[in-house]
C-alpha cells in the first residue's frame, strides 16, 4: 500500500504506482509530493545541500510490520524534468518514484557497481517507460 501526502494537488491515479511497489516489494510506502521549496528544506536539512532536487528517500530501520520508508518527490522538478525532456509529467513521476523506491530497497548508484542502475532499466522496460535520468547519463 502506499500512503499518499500530496501537499501539491498534483492528480495522479496510484494504480500505476502501486503495480511499481508491488513488483519489488509488499511493504507499506509513504509517498510525499511538494514543492521545490519544501524538498529543499528537507534537502539542506538532511543532506547538507541548499538547494531543491528530484526525489530523496528516507528508508526505515527493517523490522516486522513497519513501512519500508518514505519517498519525497518534488512536482515542480517533476514538471520541469516532463518539459525539458519531452514526455508525460506522469512518466516522470513514474521514474522518479521507481529511483526513490530502489534506494528504499537499499540501491545506491553512488557506490555500487551499475546494479541500481541495470535494475532501474529492466524496471524501465517492464513498465514501458522512457528512460530515466540514471539511464540518459550512461
Amino acid at each position: 500500500m502506499i500512503v499518499l501526502d500530496d501537499r501539491y494537488g498534483y492528480d495522479i491515479a496510484l494504480e500505476k504506482l502501486e503495480k511499481i511497489k508491488t513488483s519489488l516489494t509488499s511493504k507499506e510506502i509513504e509517498l510525499i509530493f511538494m514543492s521545490d521549496g519544501e524538498i529543499s528544506e528537507i534537502n539542506a536539512e538532511f543532506r547538507d545541500k541548499d538547494s531543491a532536487t528530484d526525489v530523496l528517500s528516507f528508508p526505515l530501520e527493517e523490522m516486522p510490520n513497519t513501512p519500508l520508508g518514505t519517498i519525497v518527490i518534488s512536482i515542480d522538478k517533476v514538471k520541469q524534468l516532463a518539459d525539458e525532456l519531452g514526455h508525460s509529467e506522469d512518466d516522470e513521476l513514474f521514474l522518479l518514484f521507481i529511483h526513490g523506491l530502489l534506494h528504499l530497497l537499499g540501491y545506491d548508484h553512488e557506490e555500487d557497481t551499475g546494479e541500481m542502475r541495470e535494475k532501474e532499466k529492466q524496471m524501465i522496460e517492464d513498465f514501458g517507460l522512457p528512460n530515466s535520468l540514471i539511464i540518459r547519463y550512461d
